[in-house]
């Protein structure tokens, strides 16, 4: 068990893992598997509840202190130093010495021996990290584990950046490494790699394990029903809207990684959700689409127009807004005063002859902290006072101050309270129905469900397949986000 001051992250969980197996971790975003691999790496102490390795007990101090045990963890944002070769990598802070001085032949021959056993040919010892491909990047990760003599190894959403060939030849290291006696744990939402890979699974569920078996012998449809669990309480009822003309059209956009073909229409009057799991490119999407980061192809047409030359700035001067998933640091400047953020993108329309009054920011805010029911001691209070339902609010308001009629929204409801989400529901539902058109980026499909009037599913960086919400269910959404087919 693992609390986080009032948040339960863990409340039950067990787990066996054997050596020569590939054990999948299942569960859907926030079922607590990050915080188990925490507290499986040493990053993080439970609260309660025992752990054994070969049947010795197993409470590891620190990530180092785990390494020692055998544990190694593979996270999908590799840890490496690109300016670095591979073998200084390999080595890096485990460096074998002698009187002071590094033994680097002793560690090359063993780095060639790992790379060989690992199939490597691409690659060697003195190749710099930074001429990788993600895939190859990948082993290296795995060779220091290796190297460090890890027997029980981690992969945390390994393939979610890599191309089909990668991924197929990470599985074969995979099933080399358990052919050698090691025991994997292969975290990851794609359930036919999981068909694929794995011997046994473990389903997490809010922070508890609600079922285990043994993959060949379990169907997909049982294994996404022990993941779904019960729908978000307090969901709003789902009450048609008009749609009007298409406002927004996006065809085959990419980016420099992701997403690698995004497509979807947005009509004025109506929500579109967008679902996807970690790795989706749903967040890369929508900086791609408002020029945070670059587009490599795709078109994009506002209002039947092309738009080429896609910035933040040229999008708020259009009437299209984004509110970024991540509140804190992009959503919300949380020490400046909630009129300083509800005003911040539309100081040139408050300033007079280039000056630029407090009274008139406290004048335009008052009207969006009473209309979003902003609930503060005044507009001059800081951001950061507010919890983060209201936070999420000034961050709406900021758009609406700006005068968009297009909202692009990335997880609006993370980290806020069910009141504070019913808020933020109906405030959503009314902007539609006054015309506005609104993208909803969402992991969690109860909302979307709730919320939209179409859904839209991204995997792998692509747009798999889009529909009206009567024409999903949880059960489906999930099946086209894990295995690209959105079976009805």
């Amino acid at each position: 068990m693992k609390r986080f001051g009032g948040t339960t992250a863990l409340a039950g969980v067990d787990l066996v893992a054997r050596a020569g197996e590939i054990h999948a971790l299942l569960g859907e975003n926030g079922a607590g598997k990050s915080t188990l691999m925490k507290v499986l790496s040493g990053a993080v102490a439970p609260d309660e509840g025992r752990m054994w390795i070969d049947g010795v007990p197993y409470a590891p101090r620190s990530p180092r202190e785990a390494r020692e045990r055998g544990v190694a963890m593979i996270y999908q944002e590799l840890e490496l130093c690109p300016h670095l070769t591979v073998l200084e990598n390999v080595t890096l802070g485990v460096e074998e010495a002698r009187y002071g001085l590094t033994r680097a032949d002793a560690a090359r021959a063993s780095l060639v021996e790992i790379l060989k056993t690992l199939g490597v040919a691409t690659f060697g010892p003195d190749t710099r990290v930074a001429n990788l491909s993600p895939g190859d990047r990948q082993l290296v990760e795995i060779a220091r584990a290796l190297a460090a003599g890890a027997q029980i190894l981690v992969f945390d959403e390994p393939t979610s950046s890599l191309s089909r060939p990668d991924v197929e030849r990470l599985f074969e290291v995979a099933r080399s490494l358990t052919a050698r006696g090691a025991a994997v744990l292969w975290i990851s939402h794609f359930l036919d790699e999981v068909e694929a890979i794995g011997d046994r699974f473990t389903v997490l569920r809010d922070g508890a394990s609600v079922g285990e078996g043994d993959v060949r012998g379990t169907s997909v449809d049982e294994i996404v029903a022990l993941m779904v669990g019960q729908p978000l309480d307090g969901a709003l009822a789902h009450e048609p809207r008009s749609a009007g003309d298409v406002v927004l059209e996006v065809e085959g956009l990419a980016g420099l990684a992701e997403p690698r073909c995004a497509s979807f229409e947005l009509r004025a009057g109506e929500i579109l959700g967008v679902f996807g799991l970690v790795g989706a490119g749903r967040t890369e999407m929508l900086r791609v689409l408002f020029g945070l980061d670059s587009r490599d192809a795709g078109t994009v047409r506002l209002r039947g127009e092309e738009v080429d030359d896609l910035g933040p700035r040229r999008w708020i001067e259009r009437g299209v807004g984004l509110a970024s998933e991540d509140r804190a640091h992009e959503g919300v400047a949380l020490d400046l005063s909630i009129a300083d953020n509800v005003t911040l993108s539309s100081l040139g329309s408050l300033a007079r002859r280039g000056f630029l009054s407090g009274r008139r920011k406290v004048s335009a805010s008052v009207p969006w902290i009473e209309r979003l029911g902003i609930k503060a001691a005044s507009p001059s209070a800081p951001a950061r006072s507010l919890s983060g339902g209201n936070q999420q609010k000034v961050a709406l308001a900021r758009l609406l101050e700006c005068g968009v009629d297009v909202l692009l929204l990335d997880e609006p409801t993370r980290g806020i309270d069910i009141g504070a989400k019913r808020e933020v529901y109906a405030l959503l539902d009314a902007l539609a129905r006054g015309g506005r058109a609104v993208l909803v980026v969402s992991s969690q499909m109860p909302e979307l469900l709730a919320l939209c009037d179409r859904i839209a599913v991204m995997r792998r960086g692509e747009t798999v397949d889009v529909r009206a919400r009567d024409e999903w269910t949880e059960e489906a959404a999930l099946a086209a986000a894990t295995a690209g087919v959105g079976a009805r």
